[in-house]
């Protein structure tokens, strides 16, 4: 009964901002859902405090031990993922391909260490001992763009296609290297050995890449097979089960897997857009997994706001949020900058010159649920107190990415055409 007590609430949460919502406010309604499951959390928070009833009291303590991390990581997560995959425009991504893999790869691990190293600094500053490691493992939990945040928010701002692809595709396959910058950083904390990194990033990302495409092409090929719309639709829920679940008992990134799939399915559906129409004329598929991105986005948003429940606001958390939140946009900012002025040159996407560009990627990178529940495993290996700092160091990044740089990305985005239209004029 718990966690249907747990569903049923949810839902309830979601169908009520978001007509609300939709009637008075007009977010996008991820970041409304966010926004306002805090407000209701803070609301049922103080009601307890100050009049503690039973019932109230119990239903509270449900979200304080729902396990967050395992519902993500072991449960819908290939899903998520699977369907914000198959949103990405692929012609966009194959042109933007060079600029994707260099934020995914050489921004993430540049923004994690550096991440790392500025907060360490920062604590220093203030007077408070902390690990260099710890903060390093910090940075790799809050570095990666979160790909469910980013697919569920930035193609809802009006933002070009071209730029929007490198956003989502760049969160899509970032969270595997934060994931393995995480675990190897995590060996070094917990003395299990420390695999070389160029191997271990090697081995999950090519053993995901080889299962998702074998699998894919596999099952694939019964898609074509059969007429029944509902079949094409298990066929795929079967794949990216399939291929997470192998590459996690591999020891693979599941989550590169799961967008290897998304992307697989989602080019070779469109190749079949003639066979498709005849056997189905009502784009069932297509709404299947729309219904669920949607739906599975709206409860991560309303449970993140409901963990607020884990943490004490106090004096130390706020000074917590202003390092943290410091860290994060000077770490992104040069995470960016410096791959893209190394490798890219003059190339840069969409016209824009160097400092545009990183203005843009720096603001649009939002934080989400992926990195909350990184931070929420590392409660079995790093003492209380520790565990605390960082719990709040990456809620309230993620807070600040999604509601101030969420609602403000849109602008952000006009700011930045406008001066590249002066630029152009003036004829930099």
């Amino acid at each position: 009964m718990e966690y249907l007590t747990i569903f049923t609430f949810v839902m309830l949460m979601i169908t009520l901002i978001s007509l609300l919502n939709e009637r008075f406010f007009h977010m996008p309604n991820d970041i409304a859902l966010l926004v306002f499951s805090l407000v209701i959390c803070g609301v049922l928070g103080v009601v307890n405090r100050f009049f503690s009833p039973a019932l109230l009291g119990g239903f509270l303590e449900m979200f304080r031990d729902f396990r967050f991390e395992t519902y993500l990581l072991d449960g819908v997560l290939c899903y998520m993922l699977f369907a914000g995959a198959g949103q990405v425009h692929f012609n966009k991504f194959t042109v933007n391909l060079k600029n994707i893999t260099l934020l995914s790869l050489a921004a993430t691990a540049v923004s994690a260490i550096l991440y790392g190293l500025l907060f360490y600094g920062a604590f220093l500053l203030l007077g408070k001992a902390m690990n260099v490691w710890v903060c390093i493992l910090l940075g790799c939990i809050v570095a990666p763009t979160d790909p469910i945040a980013a697919t569920g928010i930035m193609n809802k701002l009006g933002l070009s296609k071209n730029i929007t692809t490198i956003i989502e595709s760049e969160s899509l396959f970032n969270d595997g290297m934060g994931v393995v910058l995480f675990a190897f950083v995590k060996s070094i904390l917990t003395n299990m050995g420390q695999e070389n990194f160029l191997f271990l990033m090697v081995r999950e990302a090519f053993g995901a890449a080889v299962v998702a495409f074998v699998l894919s092409a596999c099952l694939f090929a019964l898609v074509k097979r059969t007429r029944e719309p509902s079949n094409h639709i298990f066929l795929s829920v079967l794949t990216v089960s399939s291929a997470y679940l192998i590459c996690e008992v591999c020891g693979f990134s599941g989550a590169i897997a799961s967008v290897v799939c998304g992307m697989y399915f989602s080019y070779h559906m469109d190749k079949l857009r003639g066979y498709r129409q005849v056997v189905d004329p009502e784009d069932i598929y297509d709404h299947f997994w729309e219904v669920v991105d949607h739906l599975l986005n709206s409860v991560l948003f309303i449970l993140i706001g409901f963990s607020a429940l884990r943490l004490r606001f106090d004096l130390d958390m706020l000074l917590t949020a202003a390092v943290t939140i410091l860290c994060s946009l000077i770490a992104r900012a040069v995470g960016v900058f410096l791959p893209s002025r190394l490798g890219s040159g003059r190339k840069i996407p969409g016209g824009y010159n160097l400092w545009e560009y990183v203005l843009l990627m720096t603001w649009s990178a939002l934080k989400g649920g992926l990195s909350l529940a990184l931070v929420l495993s590392t409660r079995e290996f790093l003492p209380e107190e520790v565990y605390k700092i960082l719990l709040n160091a990456v809620y309230m990044t993620i807070l600040f990415t999604v509601i101030v740089q969420g609602l403000t990305t849109r602008k952000m985005y006009r700011f930045i055409e406008r001066h590249k239209a002066a630029r152009i004029r003036k004829g930099e």
